[in-house]
């Protein structure tokens, strides 16, 4: 009898902690998911997007109009024959403005040379002396961060006070520059005062100022590439240009390329150091008129507006056509 008490309360008790097991097992299992609780996550999600583009339509109208207003009025304007006033009664000419912009051989396309040439010359100075200021940065060494303070320096002055600085430097007289070269048994040089050297002279005032931009771009582009394949490089007995050439260069791509498409845009469009310098039409034989120069002197000294807004979009053209021409070689080079 006492056996037969003591097996049935074994039983009992091993039947209690099973349930109570199962309990506990059931306990930290999830629940069934509540009736509409995904339709209202869905809900909450679709809330959550429509606020978003709600609180970002403002910010993106505001820029699509400066954006698309300028170019819409400008291109209307070319197709019309403005003069004197742009609000003035005027007709609408078709593209008369246009095939009168393209025939101009006496002072459009020179313009249009003259852009091309200041843009291509200034831009690969500046990319070759960047580059090479970057690689010589890229390794730390002592005073490197006065090195930098200075190397930013041309950056911190408007073109404006930089041609203004440069004018009295290069002055024929007076400026230092033909001190200099006199000391060295160099003939004093005209500089911006002559035809023939106004627009080189230009091109490495534009070099002076902006290489520092392209170095401090090259350089963040070096500072993010891995060192594992210039090592294996320079085990394999490669030397310092072989590592450059095939190594660090094609690594360097992708930066190289998007800091050429942004300083080439902005080289296109140099205005206030050349009016700095040599003033309206870019100086007495437009020797430094660019495209810009051109369509401003249409502007503001003879009041032609429909024919500067035709030579506006076609130069606008000629950004793009540069740019979309700098984008598919820098892709041919990366792949």
């Amino acid at each position: 009898m006492p056996a037969t008490e003591t097996t049935g309360t074994t039983e009992t008790t091993g039947t209690k902690a099973v349930a109570a097991a199962d309990r506990g097992a059931t306990a930290g299992k999830p629940g069934p998911t509540p009736r509409g609780a995904g339709r209202r996550q869905r809900t909450f999600e679709q809330a959550n997007r429509r606020l978003k583009w709600a609180m970002l339509a403002p910010a993106v109208l505001f820029v699509g109009l400066m954006i698309v207003f300028p170019l819409v009025f400008t291109l209307n304007l070319s197709l019309t024959d403005a003069f004197g006033a742009v609000n003035a009664d005027s007709a609408h000419t078709g593209l008369r403005n246009f095939i009168d912009a393209l025939g101009d051989t006496r002072r459009f396309w020179p313009a249009a040379r003259r852009t091309l040439v200041f843009t291509v010359g200034a831009v690969v100075l500046e990319t070759v002396l960047g580059l090479a200021l970057a690689m010589l940065m890229r390794k730390p060494f002592r005073g490197m961060r006065w090195v930098r303070t200075v190397l930013i320096i041309p950056l911190l002055a408007t073109p404006v006070a930089i041609g203004i600085l440069w004018l009295l430097i290069l002055d024929p007289t007076n400026g230092i520059a033909n001190h200099l070269l006199e000391a060295v048994g160099v003939p004093r040089q005209e500089f911006l005062g002559s035809v023939g050297q106004s627009l080189p002279t230009l091109m490495l005032i534009d070099v002076w100022q902006w290489t520092p931009m392209m170095t401090l771009l090259l350089l963040a582009g070096l500072t993010t590439l891995p060192e594992e394949p210039e090592e294996a490089a320079l085990m394999d007995g490669a030397n310092a240009w072989q590592r450059f050439r095939y190594v660090v260069l094609p690594m360097l791509g992708p930066t190289l390329a998007t800091a050429l498409v942004l300083r080439a845009v902005d080289a296109l469009k140099t205005f206030d150091i050349l009016y700095a310098t040599k003033g309206a039409g870019g100086g007495s034989d437009f020797e430094v008129e660019t495209l810009n120069v051109y369509a401003y002197g249409l502007t503001f000294d003879y009041q032609e507006y429909g024919l500067a807004a035709a030579v506006l979009v076609l130069f606008t053209l000629f950004i793009i056509g540069v740019v979309v021409l700098l984008r598919r070689r820098g892709g041919r080079k990366n792949a």
